[in-house]
């Protein structure tokens, strides 16, 4: 198993759904995930996708600029994602981090 290559599959397939379908994201999450949103803690698949849908706009797109990764002690991988989200309508792009495991 090659991280960067399963991490680089997962990013890629994560963010084009994420800004063609939200709700397309719940069969990766598990009821054990949690999603760390602006100090909130969200777990479980349908709670997490519930908030990525009620988020207040309908069109966007991620830029990604890094992709960064290891293999975890759980036999996963580790993932660091950082890049820009443009909202439709608006001049400029909002900057983002996020973490997999």
């Amino acid at each position: 198993m090659d991280p960067d290559a399963v991490a680089k599959a997962f990013v890629d397939h994560y963010y084009s759904t994420f800004d063609a379908n939200r709700a397309g994201l719940a069969n990766l999450y598990q009821e054990g995930s949690m999603l760390t949103f602006e100090g909130q803690k969200i777990q479980g698949s349908q709670s997490i996708v519930a908030k990525l849908t009620s988020l207040p706009f309908q069109q966007c797109k991620h830029n990604i600029t890094t992709v960064d990764c290891q293999p975890s002690g759980a036999g996963g991988v580790l993932v660091f994602v950082s890049g820009t989200l443009q909202l439709a309508g608006e001049q400029h792009a909002l900057k983002f981090s996020q973490v997999a495991l």
